[in-house]
């Protein structure tokens, strides 16, 4: 059989394209119901219907995999499993994120996006740290996704955005306490008006007592975004595991 999408050609009894991941049955009932309509779609249309698309962009994979790369791609994926429910498990209060290395990975980003940001103000360019903390891992995402058309790199990429969330939220906590420790030693009782970032973005707009509730929300959708990636990451791997080339 040869896909009417991409020309992959591939065993008869498949139901789904190997390559690009369009479902055969809903291809052809689509590209039927439109011959009625006299609206003959193009074999090589990218577009064919939502779940094609989804399918095609976010669970796609190669069709042949090499299982010394496969069996890397599963250690991966287990390193993040396993750090991952450190992360879920550990509570907001405890810093977890603050304490391990990753923090210092992150940290030049935080630290860069000051500086892109200050143009745009006082306030932008304190919450610009943490915005290029999530901005990072979000372009990795996308060049993954849209570029490389690497499904597993961007299911990573997605884990470390929870990662990073939930790194920005002790921070957001902290920002009536004043005791983590900040860049340089000093802590926001013992550094100037602005030097805390959340203490002086919270301030300044009048939501300071919503420190606990907006950092709670970051910490959850950190952990709402690291299953997500995980769930994700094991599915390519399953899809991965199917064209296996033990040639």
């Amino acid at each position: 059989m040869i896909c009417p999408k991409c020309k992959f050609e591939q065993e008869d009894e498949n139901t789904e394209c190997l390559k690009c991941g369009i479902i055969f049955g809903k291809y052809q009932q689509h590209y039927n119901s439109n011959l009625k309509t006299n609206t003959i779609i193009e074999t090589n249309d990218p577009g064919i219907g939502v779940v094609d698309f989804i399918q095609s962009v976010f669970f796609s994979v190669k069709p042949e995999i090499n299982p010394f790369f496969f069996c890397g791609r599963i250690i991966i994926v287990l390193v993040l499993l396993i750090w991952g429910w450190k992360f879920i498990f550990s509570p907001l209060e405890n810093n977890y994120a603050g304490t391990c290395f990753l923090h210092l990975v992150n940290l030049p980003f935080h630290e860069a996006g000051h500086i892109i940001f200050r143009p745009f103000g006082k306030i932008i360019t304190s919450l610009g740290g943490s915005l290029a903390q999530l901005l990072m891992p979000l372009t990795c995402l996308l060049v993954f996704l849209l570029k490389s058309k690497d499904t597993l790199g961007a299911s990573v990429s997605l884990w470390w955005l929870g990662e990073n969330f939930m790194d920005i939220a002790p921070y957001i906590n902290d920002a009536r306490d004043l005791t983590l420790p900040l860049l340089g030693g000093n802590t926001g009782h013992t550094s100037p008006y602005g030097f805390h970032d959340w203490e002086f973005i919270l301030t300044e707009l009048g939501w300071l007592h919503y420190d606990r509730i907006l950092a709670s929300i970051a910490h959850k959708t950190g952990i709402i975004l690291m299953l997500i990636s995980l769930v994700w990451a094991g599915y390519l791997l399953f899809k991965q595991y199917q064209n296996l080339d033990w040639k």
